[in-house]
């Protein structure tokens, strides 16, 4: 098992038309996982004295493709939506969406239970197109119905185009290939928002991500997607304080984050309860680099290899004051799979399991590099419940620094140099 490039897809600059966190210590790392309510969500709001006020539109959805057509051809709008109102679109506009395409800035303000929703059992079209030099931002929205046999379920953000969401919800969108919730190519920042149970034929069912990515204080969770059921990336992708929580690879690899190329930066964030049919479960790093801080990878489960973590022999890896924990695989490395270069720092690795390399399973291609970190009460079924190593692989514990290797099962280690059993 190598983990070799995967390939993503076409990148299309459009659509064709047919709770406190971990705390690093001389002994380890204590955890306390956030609370619910410390991710902040739509709910929370948006400061009503900084907000930008706009035009009112009424709860009708003609009023709304006329207020954005209308935007789009002034330069820009910004437009406050109708508090306690779902915006039914039944048509396709033009553009594959329900809405006019964002070809200017546009700013929507929603409020208390705004909604915009496809109809049921009308023709297939997603909510909203960002096209290139578009800029759409959302305030306090659900999108929410969207479907489309092409990317992007709910929102499409086209190359040179950007979309930014506020304390909004993106919720059951559908897309055929890519981008269940989101499929962007373009610069997207969510803060504050929830992309939760949308569904991708090809990869990303929350977000598939060509472009740039920036996410904070936000969750991703319950998307199902064959490839990278929470988040697929291909660019630059940013996590800051967020969760990615409860997603689904239903076929081929990377349950929760999938990043195949480019960089990928994860801090004081959670990847929790993700599933992969096949392989990597929980982070898997092709072709990238691959940065973690304070982050938890925890009960993430893979029918193959790679419970938590996976980085492959083209990625290199850091993980600082992290930990890894409950993960399972049903063949290699309950923990961490790493073919690449790896270092970790106060970082710790326990109670995860699989057949061989219960915490690690390291591959002859690899470096694995342990600065002050515990590798503590895995369990492998065959062998390596701490470390495996396949001959040929480099592994330094530096256990001058404080790393600790103990009480794993049946064994610490398998052909690591310096390790107590």
């Amino acid at each position: 098992m190598r983990y070799q490039d995967h390939d993503q897809g076409g990148t299309p600059e459009r659509p064709a038309r047919t709770r406190p966190w971990l705390v690093a210590g001389v002994a380890g790392l204590l955890l306390a996982l956030v609370a619910p309510a410390a991710i902040a969500g739509p709910g929370t709001g948006i400061d009503e004295q900084t907000r930008p006020k706009g035009t009112p539109v009424p709860c009708d959805p003609d009023a709304l493709i006329a207020a954005i057509t209308l935007g789009n051809a002034r330069g820009g709008a910004v437009l406050d939506l109708a508090k306690d109102c779902t915006y039914l679109l039944t048509a396709d506009v033009g553009d594959g969406a329900g809405l006019p395409a964002i070809t200017s800035p546009i700013t929507l303000n929603g409020g208390k239970n705004t909604v915009i929703e496809r109809a049921a059992a009308v023709e297939q079209f997603r909510i909203l197109t960002v096209e290139a030099d578009g800029d759409l931002t959302l305030n306090h929205l659900k999108i929410t119905g969207g479907q489309t046999d092409e990317d992007g379920g709910g929102i499409f953000v086209a190359a040179g185009a950007a979309l930014t969401l506020n304390h909004s919800r993106i919720v059951r969108n559908i897309s055929a290939q890519e981008g269940g919730g989101i499929r962007n190519a373009g610069t997207a920042t969510i803060t504050h928002s929830y992309l939760e149970r949308n569904t991708a034929g090809t990869g990303g069912g929350g977000v598939a991500s060509t472009g740039v990515l920036d996410l904070r204080s936000s969750t991703v969770g319950e998307n199902v997607s064959t490839n990278g059921g929470g988040i697929s990336s291909a660019g630059s992708v940013v996590v800051v304080g967020s969760a990615i929580t409860g997603n689904r690879a239903t076929s081929v690899i990377g349950g929760g984050l999938l990043a195949t190329g480019g960089s990928a930066l994860l801090t004081d964030s959670q990847v929790l309860r993700n599933s992969s049919n096949t392989e990597g479960a929980g982070v898997v790093a092709i072709s990238v680099q691959l940065h973690l801080r304070r982050v938890v990878i925890a009960d993430n489960a893979a029918r193959s290899g790679g419970g938590g973590l996976i980085i492959n022999s083209t990625s290199s890896a850091t993980v600082r004051q992290g930990l890894i924990q409950g993960n399972t695989a049903n063949t290699d490395g309950g923990g961490v799979f790493n073919a690449g270069a790896l270092a970790l720092f106060d970082t710790e690795i326990r109670g995860n399991q699989a057949t061989r390399g219960g915490g690690v399973y390291h591959d002859a291609d690899g470096t694995l590099t342990l600065y002050t970190s515990t590798i503590r009460k895995n369990t492998a079924v065959a062998d390596g419940g701490g470390i495996f190593n396949e001959a040929g692989g480099t592994v330094e514990l530096n256990t001058a620094t404080g790393t600790v290797v103990s009480a794993n099962r049946p064994n610490n280690c398998v052909n690591v140099a310096g390790c107590p059993g």
